[in-house]
């Protein structure tokens, strides 16, 4: 049963992941401006989500990077978490909310921004949807505490954005919710342990740029995909352990 699993969600993976190239390249665009809505040649894109072509240049040229590295990582991403959760109801929730995840990274990986119309929904969604979850057999979380992770990790956030603003951005404080939500649902020894491995992978990330002397100690670095990354790492232990 276990490895149907893992194969269904590695499929899931890769079908959803194949439907982000298009998302992201509409998303990377700098902070206060519009998404984009037309290809580099300027015709109108129609829709969100899908390959990073366009059905009008005669060339179908692509007009977004992504392509195959999106849905392998999103397949791979899924497929560990099955491995981790099991049979366990909330994997469906994992499943769902992983492709939200790879999306941000990839989008404040390219342009440092965490779009408003991704951020938030996660949230939202990650508790909407993890309260039924409590109520089914065999899960191993708790809503109440997934609820307290995402006010305390959204607080703890917006109190480091209040003391260095140009240190960490406002969208970082929206993302810490939901990953608070996902990462509370195992307990606070799971939300410590996403938090510290976010900090951690981005001070070492910082580090080495500064020593190969592409950055210096001020020189501001997207914290989302590290932030997303340490809670993807949390939430594997919390999973397994659990």
């Amino acid at each position: 049963m276990t490895e149907l699993l893992v194969a269904v969600a590695a499929l899931w993976g890769a079908a959803t992941g194949a439907l982000l190239p298009r998302a992201a390249y509409r998303f990377s665009v700098p902070p206060e401006h519009p998404w984009r809505d037309t290809c580099p040649d300027g015709h109108p894109l129609t829709g969100w989500l899908g390959r990073a072509r366009c059905r009008d240049c005669g060339t179908m040229q692509s007009y977004g990077r992504g392509a195959l590295l999106l849905p392998t990582l999103t397949a791979l991403l899924c497929a560990a978490l099955a491995v981790a959760t099991g049979t366990r109801p909330e994997i469906a929730v994992w499943l769902l909310l992983t492709p939200v995840g790879v999306l941000l990274a990839a989008v404040d990986v390219r342009v440092r921004r965490l779009p408003d119309p991704l951020t938030l929904p996660l949230a939202v969604a990650a508790l909407a949807l993890l309260g039924p979850v409590s109520f089914l057999p065999e899960h191993a979380g708790t809503w109440t505490h997934a609820l307290s992770g995402a006010l305390a990790l959204g607080v703890g956030y917006w109190v480091l954005w209040r003391i260095n603003p140009g240190g960490m951005g406002f969208g970082d404080v929206k993302l810490a919710l939901g990953a608070g939500a996902v990462l509370g649902w195992y307990g606070w020894d799971t939300v410590l342990l996403g938090t510290f491995a976010g900090f951690l992978l981005g001070a070492l990330y910082g580090g080495v740029l500064v020593l190969a002397g592409r950055a210096g100690r001020k020189t501001a670095i997207p914290f989302g995909p590290f932030l997303i990354t340490g809670a993807y790492a949390g939430l594997l232990v919390g999973a397994y352990t659990a």
